[in-house]
């Protein structure tokens, strides 16, 4: 799985989330909490539901992010959206590892009791409890595949003013939270661009998360996606990594014959890492064409 890009699209409006079958982005993400206002939640919540119930339209893994586990909405939440259908939970504003454990857990009754797949958990880092706790966050439950860094209300935790000329305020927590995630295991997703129309400097913000160590962006434009897919095309290291796993991997995946996970260069691969490393591939092969 790649991480480039998470685009978020309102989740009360029905007509974004049906074009957003269409989008490229890596992963679509359906959102129920900054762009949903308090009295349209539960519109939001069906209209997503309905959605997951045609999930074979998207062609794309598909996350629902929820509201803060401060905000007293997350359970009705979960209930509303855990369903076949749902790749992962984007959860805002973690602070500690403990409320990624209760998340895992109501999440994980829901999926027995509704028989769906395991469904990942991707926490948002936006305060600065979330910035000291980002690698017990990253690693507490194996359901983390990625954190997402979201500067504007780190800013607000912080009681600082955004600057897009300056990140003097806020270089610390981004450059922090890509290493943690790396410590973990996981992914780092780079925080949104505000100015969808300033592509150069979208690309600039881009080029300096990869720096960091950030797999991608969340973004808020389907015109965002391409621009940072063109920024985090795979390196030559990665590219390599992913011709191993599939040479050692693919005849099991593709014929069913063989082992499912071996042993490549000291650490085990197996199906989960076939299907990051094809999907490695087929970017690096789109970004050279």
């Amino acid at each position: 799985m790649m991480f480039r890009t998470l685009i978020f699209v309102p989740g009360a409006n029905a007509r974004f989330i049906e074009k957003a079958k269409a989008l490229a982005a890596d992963i679509i993400c359906f959102d129920l909490e900054d762009s949903v206002p308090a009295n349209e939640k539960e519109t939001a919540r069906k209209v997503i539901a309905g959605a997951l119930a045609k999930r074979q339209e998207y062609q794309k893994p598909v996350y629902v992010r929820t509201n803060s586990p401060e905000s007293g909405l997350i359970q009705a939440d979960i209930e509303a959206v855990v369903q076949k259908g749902i790749d992962g939970l984007v959860i805002p504003k973690v602070n500690d590892a403990n409320e990624v454990i209760e998340i895992a857990r109501a999440v994980s009754a829901l999926e027995k009791e509704r028989g769906t797949g395991k469904i990942a958990l991707i926490p948002s880092i936006e305060t600065a409890k979330g910035v000291v706790n980002t690698y017990a966050i990253s690693s507490v439950d194996d359901r983390v595949n990625a954190v997402v860094f979201g500067v504007f209300d780190f800013l607000h935790d912080m009681r600082m003013d955004y600057d897009e000329r300056d990140d003097s305020g806020y270089a610390y927590a981004r450059a922090r939270i890509p290493v943690d995630a790396r410590a973990a295991g996981v992914a780092a997703i780079d925080a949104i661009w505000q100015k969808v129309d300033d592509i150069d400097g979208l690309v600039q913000d881009a080029t300096a998360a990869k720096r960091l160590g950030y797999s991608g962006k969340s973004i808020i434009h389907p015109g965002q996606i391409e621009p940072v897919h063109r920024v985090f095309l795979p390196s030559k290291s990665e590219i390599e990594w992913a011709k191993k796993v599939v040479a050692a991997l693919g005849e099991a995946m593709e014929k069913g014959t063989g082992r499912l996970a071996v042993r490549l260069e000291g650490r085990m691969v197996d199906a989960v890492h076939y299907k990051q490393a094809k999907a490695i591939l087929e970017a690096a092969a789109a970004g050279s064409s």
